[in-house]
């Protein structure tokens, strides 16, 4: 293994640390000197995450009921021990190898973080200021499609940790966030949603006991915080599923654009979904959107080169307008409005 596939876990060890997994942390700088466990995790499908996959692959098969003392490391599976758990946690995928490799080998990363809703909340709270038609949503690799009912979750913002405001506090599922800086994000109601629809390569189907498992063994398993609200979101999903077409999301788009009514606004959006995304493909999107034919909205939430950053875009008449509306958490557990 190159020093390219060193650094690759030493950043995720980093991105772990940045997101509040010391046990994600310290795994990842055990597995970057570990040559077995890192070409176990290389024989991942191209493009995919070598780290999501190894440490996922392992979560799930703690989640099915596979006995071993490692899950005494695992929050989510009420374990309580502390220290070093790298020699467990190498002798669990020693052990469990072929049934870890099978997993690494046909499984992606389609994780499906619930509290990036708070953040879509308020992007489509200005939309909404700026937009009075009734808006028709397609989101660009939705996974699960959980983030696609933003609107059906409710709402904490605390600033100090003290309760700023609450949307919707009587719902099923309600998320928190942290607000940073002295700037609010808009209350305005939402938009009025005439449809939605989310265009994905591969969905998890959340009707499918295996695929459900796999979105829930994607959470960090020393964060059971994140695996309650999943399971919460997961139980709105199937009440009401929203419509996925499966397939390559930019041949599939101008399709779905064709698709929404003249009389109606329509907004495209994806929250950390196109860093995956050649920059052909990034190309291809902006010229896709660029060249629909019609007035569009674009809400973008995604790694910019420094921050995780919301940004809205208005597409028409061959103009585009573009503006930063916000820095967040990649999770959404805390935002920063620009005002």
């Amino acid at each position: 293994m190159n020093d390219r596939e060193k650094a690759y876990w030493r950043r995720f060890a980093a991105e772990a640390r940045h997101l509040g997994s010391p046990l994600y942390e310290s795994l990842s700088l055990a597995i970057e000197d570990d040559t077995e466990l890192k070409r176990l995790a290389a024989r991942a499908r191209p493009g995919q995450p070598h780290a999501n996959l190894l440490l996922g692959a392992v979560h799930f098969l703690l989640l099915r009921g596979v006995e071993h003392p490692l899950k005494d490391f695992y929050a989510t599976l009420g374990g309580t021990a502390s220290g070093n758990a790298f020699p467990v946690f190498r002798d669990f995928v020693v052990t469990h190898r072929e049934q870890v490799a099978a997993l690494i080998e046909t499984r992606v990363t389609n994780t499906n973080e619930v509290a990036r809703s708070c953040v879509l909340r308020a992007g489509f709270a200005a939309l909404a200021e700026r937009e009075p038609l009734p808006l028709r949503l397609i989101e660009i690799g939705p996974s699960a499609g959980l983030n696609m009912s933003w609107d059906r979750y409710g709402t904490r913002y605390r600033r100090d940790g003290a309760v700023v405001t609450e949307i919707a506090p009587d719902a099923p599922l309600v998320l928190e966030c942290e607000l940073r800086g002295e700037n609010m994000p808009p209350l305005s109601p939402p938009p009025v949603i005439a449809g939605r629809i989310g265009l994905e390569r591969d969905p998890v189907n959340l009707f499918d006991p295996d695929d459900r498992d796999w979105l829930r063994a994607l959470v960090w398993p020393d964060q059971p915080h994140r695996l309650d609200r999943l399971d919460r979101a997961i139980a709105i999903y199937l009440g009401s599923p929203p419509e996925i077409l499966r397939g390559d999301a930019l041949a599939l788009l101008p399709e779905a654009l064709a698709r929404m009514p003249p009389q109606d606004a329509v907004c495209v959006y994806h929250t950390i979904a196109v860093y995956q995304f050649s920059a052909a493909m990034k190309a291809a999107l902006s010229a896709i959107l660029a060249g629909a034919g019609r007035p569009l909205w674009h809400l973008s939430f995604e790694f910019d080169g420094s921050d995780y950053a919301l940004t809205l875009t208005r597409h028409q008449n061959g103009e585009v307008r573009a503006e930063r509306l916000a820095k967040a958490q990649a999770h959404g557990g805390w935002m920063a409005w620009d005002g």
